[in-house]
């Protein structure tokens, strides 16, 4: 069960294993772009590439697909960035369920794990595959990889690391769970963190906030949705940026036009510098070709 990119490493690590695949589950196709051609999930197209059975899961009140999943009569559910499964399904196979989540269980809990590990500027975080129970993220953990988080790790870069890693676990999992030499450890629940889903309020730079701070949640959300900035009553997406120093004091928001190009920003505490930024309506630039084609000056803010 799955549905974005996020899955794919383990999908193909599972279908060049010695387990079977009886059935991929996704969601269904949507309508994409101007002609609204209906685009299916990053898994469903593998299914339907490897001319595996694809069941295409609208609600998990269907009755007939539910009914479906139980006649196939199979071991065990592989969940990889779904949805969260009611507790009749977590049921349905003999082995119950399992889940790859991208972080260090009981540690952010969650839909975005990844994200948050590079906003609170973690060091490392990791992959976890557990059993499914009926409170989010909370199951047995049957097996754990920490993996180190690189100071140049964006979201995308960390979590292509986290899939491939992840589907390295997922294997060693159930090839544990296949001849029964499973150690479940439970849980910690007092050591549990929380990574909520990312709203559109919190995307919003607040430049009073330090440039370690401000820097680690452009890394944590670039390059989607990417963390927005105003400039000159245009919306600016800021992709990459760097810290100069953390104890330089002005104005938050106060443009610096440094040496070679350079554009640095005063934050609440230290001097950020922007390295790849995107305007509204436009494909992403790095810093000097956005310098040549705009007016800019030091006593302009950003806000």
């Amino acid at each position: 069960m799955g549905n974005p990119s996020f899955a794919l490493p383990s999908l193909e690590k599972l279908f060049y294993s010695s387990h079977e695949i009886i059935a991929i589950i996704s969601n269904p196709p949507k309508p994409m772009g101007r002609k609204r051609t209906l685009n299916h999930t990053d898994v469903g197209k593998f299914a339907l590439q490897k001319n595996i059975k694809l069941i295409e899961l609208d609600s998990f009140n269907n009755n007939e697909v539910f009914k479906k999943l139980v006649s196939l009569n199979i071991d065990i559910f592989v969940v990889v960035a779904f949805r969260i499964l009611p507790e009749k399904y977590i049921s349905i196979p003999k082995l119950g369920s399992i889940n790859l989540h991208a972080s260090l269980l009981p540690k952010y809990r969650g839909a975005a794990p990844i994200q948050w590990a590079l906003m609170n500027g973690d060091k490392a975080t990791g992959v976890s595959v557990f059993q499914i129970e009926k409170k989010v993220d909370t199951g047995k953990i049957i097996t754990q990889n920490k993996v180190e988080i690189d100071k140049d790790d964006n979201y995308e870069s960390l979590s292509n690391k986290l899939s491939t890693i992840g589907a390295e676990v997922l294997i060693k999992a159930l090839d544990y769970l296949e001849i029964g030499k499973i150690n479940f450890i439970g849980q910690d629940n007092s050591a549990a963190t929380k990574a909520p889903k990312i709203s559109k309020n919190m995307l919003r730079i607040k430049w009073e906030w330090s440039a370690i701070k401000i820097n680690n949640w452009i890394r944590g959300l670039s390059p989607k949705p990417g963390m927005i900035t105003m400039f000159k009553n245009k919306t600016i997406k800021i992709l990459k940026s760097v810290i100069v120093d953390v104890h330089s004091k002005n104005n938050p928001g106060k443009i610096k036009i440094g040496k070679q190009n350079s554009l640095e920003i005063y934050t609440g505490e230290g001097l950020l510098s922007i390295l790849e930024l995107q305007q509204e309506g436009k494909k992403p630039l790095q810093v000097e070709q956005f310098l040549r084609g705009i007016n800019i000056s030091e006593s302009d803010v950003f806000y």
